[in-house]
């Protein structure tokens, strides 16, 4: 099935928490990110999540990547290896949330500040803010939403949803976790970075 997906004959393929690529239903809550490495940044952000919204909150991997070559199939496999008998996973081709929405309607979409910035800055849609507010009509066309969880940014500051700055008429698409309900300071960039061997 994964070998299908990567030849673009199938558009999303899901590992159950046994490790089994399978048929499902669409998901209802996804937590989309690279998870090289899965951490508990991840995980408790959907631990969160799901017992905020009172679902459970799956994850979705892209093969695909607006700013990456293409993940292979031992990556991919490589990836959902750290879900096996934990979570259920998603894996598709959508590489953006305007995708992913067309792909998954009526999905809630959880993801981090630093994510929901990148979701609404019109230097992201080569500074066009025309493609930007067309691209959140279209994410909400679908009736898809967004919960954003607090992340520190660059200069160690922790930002939530208020310090995003989502643009006038788009405020109701986005839900908020709070500092008290979430807060990891981990990210995947550092714990590549620790455990990556040293240069002499």
């Amino acid at each position: 099935m994964l070998d299908a997906l990567l030849r673009d004959e199938i558009a999303w393929l899901c590992q159950g928490s046994d490790g089994t690529l399978q048929a499902s239903e669409p998901p209802r809550i996804l937590l989309p990110g690279s998870f090289n490495p899965l951490h508990l940044g991840h995980t408790g952000l959907a631990e969160t999540v799901a017992e905020r919204l009172g679902l459970p909150v799956a994850f979705e991997i892209s093969v695909a990547n607006v700013d990456k070559p293409e993940l292979t199939h031992d990556e991919v496999a490589r990836r959902l290896q750290q879900f096996h008998a934990k979570h259920t996973v998603y894996v598709s081709r959508a590489a953006t949330f305007r995708a992913k929405a067309a792909l998954f309607p009526g999905c809630v979409f959880v993801v981090g500040a630093d994510t929901a910035v990148r979701l609404v800055q019109p230097r992201f849609y080569g500074n066009d803010v025309a493609e930007m507010r067309l691209a959140l009509d279209e994410i909400r066309g679908h009736g898809c939403e967004f919960v954003v969880g607090g992340r520190v940014d660059s200069g160690g500051r922790f930002v939530d949803v208020d310090g995003v700055a989502i643009p006038e008429g788009y405020r109701d698409m986005f839900l908020g976790l709070d500092e008290r309900e979430f807060r990891v300071d981990v990210s995947s960039t550092r714990l590549r970075l620790s455990t990556s061997p040293a240069r002499s």
